[in-house]
């Protein structure tokens, strides 16, 4: 049975107590969740030394001006509270901005001014909102997540190795000579070697189901974020 009660959400109301194992902890899932804010903050065209600050400075923010204290997990998911949380910040971050430039001092740089590197907003990979790359980044985030779990879970089983060999199949449809090719390797038939893809996928979908359920508060809300992340990655992880 999933549970809700020690998730993301859990971890920031406890926050609000002001302890420093408390205080640790939310520093611990800023790091978690940095990589989708940087994607975020990218995709709104600031170069990539102004995205590294900015986001340094907004979980910095986070911790040091308690926004988990106006946390409502009532309210949603533990996603939409950080993107929601974000944009805040780059608002006011922009704000700062302007009005430092009119005083002459220090702005913000876009990469539609930054022509110095090649670092424009036409290299980057795609056109993708701020949002959707948001999206999959966390998406991504929460999949490695879940790999390392399994990637754990084979090392103290012993089969570390059967596991490396594997993990190429856990995400993408795999096809026959590739099959062929690693069966060959592990000196296995073609129908155990499909049986052992089978089950680790089917563990890492339950550890996806886990790490996703630590951001929600119910399960309406937990298969509602399983769709997205499918949505988000469009790989065979179900």
């Amino acid at each position: 049975m999933m549970r809700f009660d020690t998730t993301r959400w859990s971890m920031v109301l406890q926050a609000r107590d002001g302890t420093h194992q408390a205080r640790t902890a939310l520093e611990a899932l800023c790091r978690t969740y940095r990589p989708p804010v940087l994607a975020y903050v990218r995709r709104r065209s600031y170069n990539a030394e102004n995205a590294e600050d900015l986001t340094q400075t907004f979980f910095t923010h986070f911790v040091e001006h308690a926004y988990h204290a106006d946390a409502d997990p009532t309210r949603g998911r533990f996603r939409a509270f950080l993107l929601t949380a974000l944009k805040r910040f780059l608002i006011d971050a922009d704000n700062e901005a302007h009005a430092a430039k009119r005083g002459g001092g220090y702005q913000f740089k876009s990469l539609e001014q930054d022509t110095g590197n090649g670092n424009t907003l036409e290299n980057l990979a795609d056109s993708e909102t701020p949002e959707r790359a948001f999206e999959r980044s966390w998406a991504v985030t929460l999949l490695e997540a879940a790999m390392s779990r399994l990637r754990e879970e084979a090392v103290n089983a012993g089969k570390q190795g059967l596991f490396e060999q594997l993990s190429e199949f856990l995400t993408e449809r795999p096809d026959e000579a590739d099959y062929a090719r690693v069966a060959a390797t592990l000196k296995l038939r073609r129908n155990t070697l499909a049986v052992a893809v089978h089950r680790l996928r089917h563990r890492l979908r339950e550890l996806i189901r886990e790490e996703l359920a630590q951001t929600t508060i119910d399960r309406a809300d937990l298969e509602s974020e399983i769709r997205d992340m499918r949505a988000a990655l469009g790989t065979a992880v179900g």
